[in-house]
């Protein structure tokens, strides 16, 4: 039985989502090919009629978790259309949902950033440059928002506060709820707000 382009688009939509669950829970070395079929519903089969290996599925799930973080924040990370005071308050908004106990605790829904940064050094080159890539849009636009803020040098502000950013909640995971981590996160955040004046 043929299928046409939309069941195509269809299955391989749901091969990336189950692909993007087992990189945040797992880390790229270990998403299994076989689970991720059968979390999609799909038979081990049918993969090769999206990917040609577990190397192209994971460098695509990468860019597949970007796209998906960013459609879940709406208009948390849409900052181009705010100024003065106002980009300030949605500045704040981000770094307080980022550095939040939700976040820390919600890995399966969160950015990839944290859920990836210790392991994808390790993966292929294709991986890597979608990693980059989802890391630099998210420095861009912080940076641009920052640009627009009297503040010196936005291009090494922006890289600084998603370095803090993405390395509070990496640790906070690492240590798990509780006083400790929820402090790493409270000061983390109230560092760069007093940093960055916001």
């Amino acid at each position: 039985m043929r299928y046409g382009s939309d069941h195509k688009a269809g299955s391989k939509s749901r091969i990336l989502d189950a692909a993007a669950q087992q990189l945040r829970a797992k880390g790229p070395h270990k998403v299994s090919v076989a689970q991720v079929m059968s979390d999609a519903g799909l038979t081990h089969g049918a993969f090769y009629a999206h990917f040609d290996s577990k190397d192209a599925l994971v460098a695509e799930a990468v860019s597949e978790m970007f796209t998906d973080v960013g459609e879940r924040a709406g208009g948390l990370w849409d900052l181009s259309a705010r100024e003065g005071d106002d980009l300030r308050a949605a500045l704040r908004t981000l770094l307080e949902g980022y550095l939040s106990a939700s976040h820390r605790d919600r890995p399966d829904r969160g950015c990839p950033l944290p859920a990836l940064a210790a392991d994808i050094g390790r993966t292929d080159a294709r991986t890597r440059r979608n990693f980059a890539r989802g890391l630099n849009q998210m420095t861009g636009r912080i940076e641009e928002a920052l640009s627009r803020l009297p503040l010196p040098n936005p291009d090494a502000n922006a890289r600084t506060m998603v370095a803090q950013m993405v390395g509070a909640v990496s640790l906070a995971r690492a240590l798990g709820p509780g006083a400790e981590s929820d402090a790493i996160l409270r000061d983390c955040c109230n560092a760069i707000i007093e940093k960055l004046s916001l």
